[in-house]
């Protein structure tokens, strides 16, 4: 006798039970992730998760003839395939950095402290006006590479007759990794004391921009660090210290951010594998030491359409339409694991405010018009750093203050050297120290 159709409701209930069960799975082993903090590229949590879910399926099949107990296991094996794509490496797992750039040379000094960094100096232009003191540029990220946007900034720089020098930190771009449990912005101190003693050219300017601008106030906060530094520039600062990260507050103007086309390009979080590691990363389910990802695939892995809106949000909204490329495929370089582990570490660590009250630094801050940062990073260190004589409201820009849009660059170039120079500045200082309430009052 012909076998019975199978009705739909019942098709239909065995889909929704099959469903819920591979889902169920995928979350069980998700959850031992995090539980067994990616031990084994995740293989420890993908095989409990196997066992326990084989075991489930005979046993809710025991009853059944041989064909209906091999049903069951048929949900076990899609999640088995599913989830299996989260332990298996499509990135290189040793660090392959990027390719030597064809405009600057790149040299690799190995510091006083056990990092080995990558080095890009711009000599003064031929014909210029040498400028004596050398100027040492400390890049955002926290642990990426200087990226190409950077570099003609630089070289801008260097036409003006400055003796230019930057450095990747440790980790980020060319630079040698560390052990995740070494990154710190207090190593990212010692490395910079330890760079200017390598660089040995006696005082030097110093230019910090962003995660770079945090490294310096922590160094101008630190006498014997900040004993070599002649003047220093704050640009776009992040929070400077545990207390810092914990302050609320507002924005600048409005950026680009939600308005400008979404970037284009690889991503490594359309991978099942990338996307669960760095989203529990983010999460602070897993640490940035995990074995799901090791820090070396993380960075070999991570592409700059990643970072979704965070490039918009550095742009003011009238620019939204036309953000440039900021960088190269090739030049591209982010460490994800290690900038987690500076942020989590800044989180904690002490307040530099009554230090940074005794420095003896010239230093000038400079803030973007529509700035994505708390206007209270900056306005803290305004706030408690008497040694900042100026302070530039530039206009028009957002975080990413020199863009090459317009004469951006050469506007921030003549703040900068009017500053070294000790020579009055195109645009007026402010805000000052008086200005802060009513700056923050008016959500400048």
């Amino acid at each position: 006798m012909p076998k019975t159709p199978l009705r739909p409701a019942r098709f239909a209930g065995r889909l929704i039970l099959g469903t819920a069960a591979v889902a169920g799975l995928a979350g069980l082993f998700l959850a031992l992730v995090v539980l067994t903090g990616g031990a084994g590229s995740g293989l420890a949590a993908w095989l409990t998760t196997l066992g326990c879910g084989t075991l489930a399926a005979l046993w809710r099949g025991r009853r059944r003839t041989w064909p209906g107990r091999l049903r069951p296991l048929l949900p076990v094996v899609i999640a088995a395939a599913l989830t299996a794509s989260v332990c298996v490496p499509t990135a290189p797992i040793r660090r392959r950095y990027p390719p030597a750039l064809p405009f600057v040379a790149t040299q690799h000094w190995n510091l006083a402290t056990g990092s080995r960094v990558a080095v890009y100096h711009y000599p003064p232009a031929p014909g210029t006006a040498r400028r004596s003191t050398p100027l040492v540029y400390l890049h955002g990220g926290p642990v990426r590479g200087i990226s190409v946007l950077d570099h003609r900034f630089l070289q801008l720089l260097a036409r003006q007759g400055h003796d230019v020098y930057a450095y990747e930190h440790a980790g980020g771009g060319r630079s040698g990794l560390l052990p995740i449990g070494e990154y710190s912005v207090s190593r990212s101190v010692r490395d910079l004391a330890a760079f200017i003693d390598r660089l040995d050219k006696g005082r030097v300017d110093v230019l910090g921009f962003s995660a770079g601008a945090v490294v310096l106030a922590q160094a101008l906060a630190t006498p014997r660090v900040a004993a070599p530094m002649r003047r220093a520039i704050i640009a776009e600062p992040g929070p400077m210290d545990g207390p810092t990260t914990r302050i609320s507050g507002h924005r600048g103007r409005p950026s680009a951010r939600g308005l400008a086309p979404a970037m284009t390009g690889p991503r490594s979080t359309r991978l099942p594998r990338y996307a669960v590691a760095l989203g529990l990363m983010r999460l602070g389910l897993l640490a940035p030491d995990t074995g799901l990802i090791g820090q070396a695939e993380g960075a070999n892995a991570f592409r700059a359409a990643d970072l979704g809106s965070d490039t918009a949000s550095a742009y003011c909204a009238r620019d939204a339409h036309r953000i440039p490329t900021e960088d190269t495929a090739r030049n591209f370089s982010f460490n994800p694991a290690a900038s987690l582990r500076i942020q989590q570490g800044l989180k904690g660590s002490p307040p530099i405010a009554p230090r940074l009250r005794r420095s003896r630094t010239p230093a000038m801050l400079m803030i973007a018009e529509c700035s994505s940062q708390l206007r209270q990073w900056a306005t803290a260190i305004l706030a408690n750093a008497p040694a900042v004589e100026r302070t530039q409201y530039m206009p028009g820009v957002g975080h990413r203050m020199w863009n090459g849009l317009d004469d951006n660059n050469d506007r921030a170039a003549a703040v900068i050297t009017a500053f070294l120079q000790d020579r009055p500045s195109p645009l007026r200082n402010y805000p000052t120290r008086a200005d802060i309430p009513a700056f923050l009052r008016d959500h400048r």
